[in-house]
């Protein structure tokens, strides 16, 4: 009999855990596909705030088919997501969100999908009107954006609700950086891709926890860590400034020679000082994002510390920290 495993990243999600393990139940039990599988839910505890880590436990408790995770402290969902791929144990793999805008009906779409072959099908959605019309546009600026820097096909519209076979979830645990954007992985892999569509749901409960300023940050990771376009931009857009300056320089000298040289003109060197500056802070800043990526690899931290684990067979644990 197969096995899949369904990876979840918990963050303060007390108020959707329940719901979340009632409406996988009839997955797990095997009412809703063709087939028998043997199933395990790997739920990561990313350091949450609030009752997660006691419901988890209770779960457990009732449940022997879900392996419950604690990390030592918040890491990141990337991270969470690492820490689960490294738990594995099944012959596939679903990854989904514990807020239930991952429908658990589409999984089953999901599994028929990979019995005909294909290794990494992913949730596609048909649906967007639950996000502002400003998140809309600059997710589909992003998304261009890095099609065209990289040399990869990245696929709009696809997050991380998706099943993996067991080989593209080897070629994850292979990559080990310390700055990880795992929806470009999923593409940088490669192998036999397919879409399911599927309607995003309402949050049960709580509040997200991507915040503007982290989806900010998880987009520049994603620029910088698969392309070096930005470097080749604040290298060319130098090259430019160097020129104009350059022409510009010989103009003041010609017209000094043929007109003279008046006192007026204070405006323009202002403007071209700071025009210049900026575009000298705009390179460092760029070198800087990549210098700060390489600070962090440098330094070969693990991706996450496991406080406690229960459920998880002793020979599939991985090589963690252990508790004081």
């Amino acid at each position: 009999m197969k096995k899949i495993s369904i990876i979840i990243p918990v963050y303060n999600e007390e108020a959707n855990l329940p719901a979340l393990y009632e409406a996988l139940r009839p997955l797990i039990d095997n009412q809703m596909t063709d087939r028998q599988y043997d199933w395990e839910v790997i739920m990561i505890n990313d350091g949450s705030r609030d009752r997660s880590s006691e419901i988890l436990a209770s779960l457990r408790e009732r449940d022997p088919r879900i392996v419950d995770v604690n990390l030592s402290r918040n890491f990141g969902k990337e991270n969470a997501m690492a820490a689960g791929f490294d738990m594995v144990t099944g012959d596939a793999a679903v990854i989904m969100d514990a807020d239930l805008q991952h429908p658990v009906d589409t999984i089953p779409r999901m599994v028929a999908e990979w019995e005909a072959g294909w290794q990494d099908v992913y949730g596609l959605r048909t649906d967007r009107s639950t996000d502002s019309r400003m998140k809309r546009k600059l997710t589909g600026i992003y998304y261009r954006l890095l099609q065209r820097c990289t040399r990869m096909d990245v696929l709009a519209d696809a997050g991380d609700f998706r099943l993996l076979d067991r080989q593209c979830i080897r070629a994850l645990r292979s990559l080990r950086e310390s700055q990880r954007n795992t929806k470009a992985l999923y593409s940088w892999i490669g192998f036999k891709k397919k879409h399911v569509e599927f309607t995003y749901g309402k949050r049960q409960g709580g509040t997200s926890s991507f915040s503007f300023g982290r989806l900010l940050t998880l987009a520049i990771d994603g620029i910088t860590g698969f392309t070096t376009a930005p470097l080749r931009f604040a290298s060319v857009l130098g090259i430019l400034t160097s020129t104009g300056a350059i022409l510009y320089l010989i103009y003041i000298l010609i017209k000094t020679l043929i007109y003279g040289d008046p006192v007026a003109g204070f405006p323009t060197l202002i403007c071209t000082i700071l025009f210049l500056g900026g575009i000298q802070l705009l390179a460092i800043g760029i070198i800087g994002e990549y210098i700060g990526r390489i600070f962090h690899e440098t330094k070969n931290q693990p991706l996450y510390i496991i406080d406690t684990i229960s459920g998880l067979p002793e020979s599939g644990e991985p090589n963690r920290a252990k508790r004081q």
